[in-house]
């Protein structure tokens, strides 16, 4: 045989390598065998201990894309988030490392294991693997620049991938451009450490205050402070712009016996900067974590040396550890529950839809039960603080907290006046006065309390905007913030009967509101005009003075700025940092300019005497809501009306849940909730039934995803142990009831 030539040379016999059908990878000649520019990429000819480094390269460059940069852009700016789940230092870095480290490496593992088959299954699994990450990649691209969702998000976002799949097999330089980006995952964990409001959180320091040593001035009486959080001031109002007392009896008894500061403004609509601004008489200035290493100068660390403090707080750690000790709280979850809702969000980052969700839900109090476990909570031996045993295991357990730690303080005070006289440091120790202080997150959303304490569960997706859904989130909110009002009740009670409510500073207010006006409802960064704003920037501000027992009403201009210094004042410690709010017991403002920040960027003036008038004068048009269907049928009984039956069929979502229902565990299903079909007109009156009585009567709401109903079963007293009978009734003459 001749090569063609005439010469009669045999040509060599390739090598086993050469007869490979394979590329070689970025290390071949760019990526192409000579004579065959357009071939795809195969599976690499290197060993695999050459090649697989390179493949996971590729993945971990394309995780750090899709997972860890949005997320740690997400709950790097959310450092309220680590403090909530009680995720320390450690638990944070343990938290991102399984970011970084995990699903690169399950991704690569998996495919390395399929190489066992063979190189061309292998080489498939991992080319299929880099194109889902893409297309994920490309969702979430395109759910950040457009409001495109569903098939139509999920199509070009395909078409992309393709593209890009058809680069990394065809060009070698795309291929090293994805290992180049390799360098990312660790710029993102960079960035996050030392960069993001987070770091705060993750480099904790024992920083001391920096405006100086404190003076103290006396006297020091005892400080019992709560916070709560969007409470709007509006909701407490009567008619006469007066405390409701019917539906609100605790906050009235609290405002007979102290000056209620009526015209209080909050200076911003987040916790995160509204607290710090509250707690250190500062305007806010920074995105950064709600964190004694970032406000070394607060209320704690001012009182910290004369003071014994006692801190429930929530999505802040203003109070440092040597005054407030380890508060490490095993029913916020940690690393675990942390993991579990960076996982959720994840999930909810590459969909190429909007999952509905809960507004603010991810900052639900736990309660006893969450900690303890529902048996434990009935059986644990501590005072009974809450107004029905059945519900002691729904008790926010930060409440339950803060009563013990005041059962607790009276009781060391009665132990001291009966003991032997105490010496040296002892008795420094016992004569120390005591700050106890409580951010609760009530009435705060997710709205899940009956007034009297019964908890419900939420739905997630439910609106807020609308005449109904507003209304309906309106009543949810008011009797949650009824529950809010029994708890005070319980701290008033503790402290009267202790007797040591007469010589307390009693401070109770909220960070922010809450806005429920359509066009803005659940909106944290209304504008000083915007329409809701009288909702989110006012909010109640109680101080009783020791030895006050009547009550006054302040309509001045307070700023939550002016709490620190005035707070300072009564307590008698003088302030040794420049605030830029004012004590009232020194002085007052004169201008009438209510200072408010949607953001940081653009803090802006509202016209606080116009929007101040406007609450008072109707105080029940905030929010504008329509008055409910036939209120005439609440409370009568289904044999009462004349009854037809109904072609309509209509289910309840929440069907299953009545027939085991367990009261004495402190929940029932009483928000009643499902879809309609769309022959029955919106506005048709819907009838809910328990146990033949009818408990709630909503409309027919017509949707983009059509008709649906929801009602609040505000009565528990309906329903019973075991099976419930729910019947649905549409209303449409206002009579007859027709079942559906």
């Amino acid at each position: 045989m001749t090569d063609g030539s005439g010469t009669g040379v045999r040509p060599p016999v390739p090598s086993p390598e050469e007869q490979a059908p394979a590329l070689s990878d970025s290390a071949s000649s760019g990526g192409k065998p000579p004579g065959r520019a357009g071939r795809p990429l195969g599976p690499p000819a290197k060993p695999w201990w050459r090649s697989e480094p390179m493949l996971y390269l590729e993945i971990f460059a394309l995780c750090g894309f899709v997972v860890v940069q949005p997320l740690l852009e997400i709950i790097g700016s959310s450092p309220d988030f680590f403090i909530f789940h009680g995720v320390g230092p450690l638990e944070i870095v343990a938290l991102v490392a399984i970011m970084v480290m995990v699903p690169p490496t399950v991704l690569w593992g998996v495919g390395a294991l399929t190489g066992l088959i063979s190189p061309a299954v292998r080489w498939s699994v991992h080319v299929a693997t880099l194109a889902v990450l893409f297309i994920f990649f490309m969702i979430q691209i395109g759910k950040h620049l457009t409001e495109i969702r569903g098939i139509w998000l999920l199509l070009p976002a395909a078409a992309l991938t393709g593209l890009i799949v058809a680069g990394y097999l065809l060009l070698n330089a795309t291929r090293q451009l994805l290992r180049f980006a390799a360098v990312g995952p660790l710029v993102f964990v960079l960035l996050f450490t030392f960069a993001s409001p987070a770091s705060a959180v993750v480099f904790a320091d024992n920083r001391p205050s920096e405006g100086g040593e404190a003076e103290v001035i006396g006297p020091n009486p005892p400080i019992t402070m709560i916070v709560l959080d969007e409470l709007a001031l509006v909701s407490l109002f009567d008619e006469a712009g007066a405390i409701d007392r019917e539906s609100f009896p605790n906050f009235a008894r609290l405002a007979d016996d102290s000056t209620w500061y009526r015209n209080a403004t909050t200076t911003a609509g987040w916790t995160p900067y509204a607290l710090p601004s509250m707690l250190s008489g500062t305007w806010p200035a920074d995105h950064a974590a709600p964190h004694y290493a970032v406000y070394p100068d607060n209320m704690f660390t001012l009182l910290g040396d004369v003071y014994q403090i006692s801190a429930s707080e929530s999505i802040s750690e203003l109070c440092p550890p040597w005054h407030c000790g380890d508060r490490v709280d095993s029913s916020r979850g940690g690393l675990p529950v942390a993991l579990a809702e960076s996982s959720s969000l994840l999930r909810e980052l590459v969909m190429p839809v909007d999952p509905p969700r809960e507004l603010h839900a991810d900052f639900a109090e736990p309660t006893v039960a969450d900690r303890l476990g529902a048996a434990a909570a009935a059986r644990e031996d501590r005072p009974e603080f809450m107004f029905q045993q059945a519900l002691a295991a729904s008790q926010p357990v930060r409440f339950h907290d803060f009563m013990t730690g005041l059962h607790e303080a009276a009781e060391a005070e009665s132990e001291q006046n009966g003991a032997p006289a105490l010496d040296g440091e002892e008795l420094a120790e016992a004569q120390q006065p005591r700050l106890n202080f409580l951010h609760l997150l009530l009435p705060h959303t997710p709205w899940t309390y009956l007034p009297d304490g019964m908890q419900y569960e939420s739905v997630a997706g439910l609106p807020v905007d609308g005449e109904w859904w507003g209304r309906l989130a309106h009543q949810r909110y008011i009797a949650q913030l009824q529950y809010t009002d029994l708890l005070l009740g319980e701290v008033l009670d503790q402290l009267q009967d202790s007797g040591r409510y007469d010589e307390s500073l009693f401070v109770l207010t909220a960070d922010h509101g809450v806005s429920l006006t359509p066009n803005g409802a659940g909106s944290r960064q209304l504008g000083p005009d915007a329409a809701g704003i009288g909702e989110l920037a006012w909010v109640p501000m109680f101080i009783k003075e020791p030895g006050q027992t009547e009550g006054v009403v302040d309509d001045r201009n307070w700023k939550h700025v002016d709490l620190l210094p005035t707070l300072a004042d009564l307590a008698g410690v003088a302030v040794p940092w420049e605030v830029d709010g004012i004590s009232w017991q020194r002085e007052q403002r004169t201008t009438p300019g209510k200072t408010f920040y949607p953001d940081l960027e653009s803090p802006g003036e509202i016209d606080g005497p116009a929007r101040f008038n406007e609450l008072l004068a109707d105080p029940h048009n905030f929010p504008p809501v329509p008055p409910p269907p036939l209120p005439e049928l609440l409370g009568t009984t289904v044999s009462e009306h004349p009854v037809v039956d109904s072609d309509v069929v209509i289910t309840a979502e929440n069907q299953d849940a009545f027939s085991d229902v367990a009261p004495a565990d402190g929940l029932v299903p009483a928000l009643v909730h499902g879809g309609v079909p769309d022959s029955v007109a919106a506005g048709t009156p819907l009838a809910i039934a328990v146990n033949g009585e009818i408990a709630a009567v909503v409309p027919v709401v017509a949707g983009t995803e059509g008709h649906r109903f929801a009602g609040l079963i505000e009565n528990h007293g309906l329903f019973v142990s075991g099976g419930n009978q729910l019947e649905l009734f549409l209303v449409p003459d206002g009579e007859t009831l027709h079942r559906a």
